[in-house]
């Protein structure tokens, strides 16, 4: 954030606040099961994990796990450009 406040020639605590609410937007959409895309950044999208039955690999017990969601991320265009230069 230290950079973000040095190139804006903002406050820090301006920063921090700006850059805390944004990402608390993302989560309340995510939350809604909304679909997220950043043009050239990249897209986060909520997946639904159906119900299994896994096994505890010390006691080799199956295991109940309940269905759950969690959140994918698939990488833009410049994402993937810095990572592969």
């Amino acid at each position: 954030m230290d950079r973000i406040a040095e190139k804006t020639q903002s406050k820090h605590v301006t920063v921090k606040t700006v850059v805390q609410q944004f990402l608390d937007e993302i989560v309340s959409e995510l939350a809604k099961s909304n679909r997220l895309e950043f043009r050239d950044f990249g897209v986060f999208e909520v997946t639904e994990m159906k119900a299994r039955v896994a096994q505890n690999p010390k006691t080799l017990e199956p295991i109940k796990v309940p269905a759950k969601r969690k959140v994918k991320f698939k990488m833009g265009r410049l994402i993937k450009q810095q990572l592969n230069s």
